[in-house]
């Protein structure tokens, strides 16, 4: 603790003029942010580490990084300008999928370079958890979305891993949507099999739950599987390839259904989380990933799901996700009171890597609302604060330049330093007929949040290194 907390002190006293900084009316939530990412730079790895740029995305003492860490931290990471982390350590999980792992990746490697020995024996006994592959290639699309790094969708690197993951991973590991509930417990077992080896009854966990015993599958793989097929047909219809993008969408609606018709339990208002090897379904700690993977399209069961989220304790990993999730799905309230839960020094292991870059991008992605979309070369606000807070953040790195934000309920400013102009999508929350910047008017357009809120937005060209400020009434 006291190396942990010389790290930060270094970090604040040396400063960075291109280090986001964070402002608001809201103290707590100003100092939220600013022990968030104090904490996080603290994880940045030593620049002579021979596995490269990289930063602590698994328990602090192995000087390592995991697939699910990663795939949760690497939006917080852009932001905090870990940009050439983020790149290196996607790319090593992408780069070391193979068919003598059928088709897994290493779950986890460590500065050296190496798959971490706590999780790998060899390539027939390791551990590895099968939403890995999925939850990776969503981050790689976040990624792309966020940075206009074509690399994450289009190096061979990456397309191997994206075109291995959809088609011989799922067979191989008998993921098919018709044989999620009579697949064998253990597909591709090392031989002879012994199940008290947790590297070969965990080679191939179908959930990231790993308390359960006797899995059979869980409901947050299922959600895993159906973001990761949405993901490949997104990235198929970025090239062209709007066909066979069609095929997969109706893949992925598969698992969708699956979910909606076999896991939901009417009488308990609630769904399952796993399923055992005698048939036997339960509830645990998986609804968490059904928002994660954003698989629920019924707002009705959406609601009863983060209502018994949000009732209940669970451990810090899971509440990491919180602030964003709920976010996304318009639970702003919520989301306020686990970023500031989660930085409170007495919540226990706040200091697991997870918990600060989570805080830092519920802050920024959910709160300020601010998202990019490289696709249309667009970058989105949206304010989500208290009524009476104001927010800003100055040089947030996004879409290859850097944005610096200040909300307030019915006003925006944003200011972008960049090589080319993009397109502003300024968001707020309401029904408004117009949006306005300056003497001028702009018809707002319309949309609706996941609870059925209005939202009312309007595009703008934003040229490099001017500001704009919209308002409505």
């Amino acid at each position: 603790m006291f190396i942990r907390s010389l790290l930060l002190l270094l970090i604040c006293l040396k400063g960075n003029a291109q280090q986001i900084v964070f402002h608001s009316s809201n103290a707590k939530l100003e100092a939220a942010f600013n022990w968030a990412q104090q904490m996080a730079l603290s994880y940045k790895g030593h620049k002579d580490d021979p596995v490269g740029p990289w930063y602590e995305s698994a328990l602090p003492p192995r000087s390592a990084f995991c697939m699910r860490d990663v795939a949760h931290q690497c939006i917080g990471g852009e932001i905090l300008g870990l940009a050439a982390e983020n790149r290196n350590m996607l790319t090593l999980f992408a780069k070391n999928i193979s068919k003598e792992k059928d088709w897994c990746s290493y779950w986890e490697m460590n500065k050296h370079g190496l798959p971490a020995p706590e999780d790998y024996r060899n390539d027939k006994e390791f551990w590895y958890n099968l939403n890995a592959n999925f939850d990776i290639m969503n981050a790689n699309w976040r990624m792309y979305l966020w940075t206009g790094n074509k690399l994450y969708i289009n190096d061979p690197v990456f397309r191997n891993f994206h075109d291995r993951s959809v088609d011989e991973y799922i067979n191989t590991w008998i993921l098919q949507a018709d044989s999620l509930l009579v697949r064998p417990a253990y597909p591709n077992a090392p031989i002879p099999f012994n199940e008290k080896d947790a590297f070969h009854r965990c080679r191939g966990l179908p959930s990231y739950s790993e308390g359960v015993p006797h899995l059979k599958m869980g409901v947050d793989l299922i959600a895993a599987l159906y973001r990761g097929l949405e993901t490949y047909a997104a990235i198929l219809e970025t090239g062209g390839q709007r066909a066979k993008a069609a095929g997969y969408r109706l893949k992925a609606e598969q698992y969708r259904r699956h979910i909606e018709n076999t896991w939901w339990d009417a009488q308990a208002q609630q769904y399952q989380t796993h399923v055992t090897n005698d048939g036997a379904f339960g509830k645990g700690e998986g609804e968490t990933f059904l928002l994660w993977f954003d698989a629920l399209k019924d707002s009705t069961r959406a609601r009863r799901t983060i209502e018994h989220l949000v009732s209940n304790n669970w451990n810090v990993e899971n509440l990491s996700y919180f602030p964003v999730v709920l976010s996304r799905y318009g639970y702003y309230d919520q989301a306020l009171r686990y970023i500031l839960h989660l930085a409170d020094p007495g919540t226990k292991r706040r200091e697991y890597p997870e918990v600060s870059f989570g805080v830092v991008e519920g802050i920024i992605q959910g709160l300020m609302g601010v998202d990019a979309d490289a696709r249309y070369n667009r970058i989105s606000t949206l304010f989500n604060g208290q009524q009476a807070d104001t927010l800003s953040a100055e040089n947030i790195p996004v879409l290859s330049g850097r944005i610096t934000v200040s909300e307030y309920r019915n006003s925006a400013s944003l200011q972008y330093h960049g090589n080319t102009a993009i397109v502003w999508r300024a968001k707020f929350t309401g029904r408004h007929a117009f949006i306005k910047t300056g003497n001028r008017k702009i018809k707002a357009l319309q949309e609706l949040d996941k609870r059925g809120n209005f939202i009312s937005y309007a595009d703008v060209k934003l040229q490099p290194g001017k500001a704009m400020t919209v308002t409505v009434d």
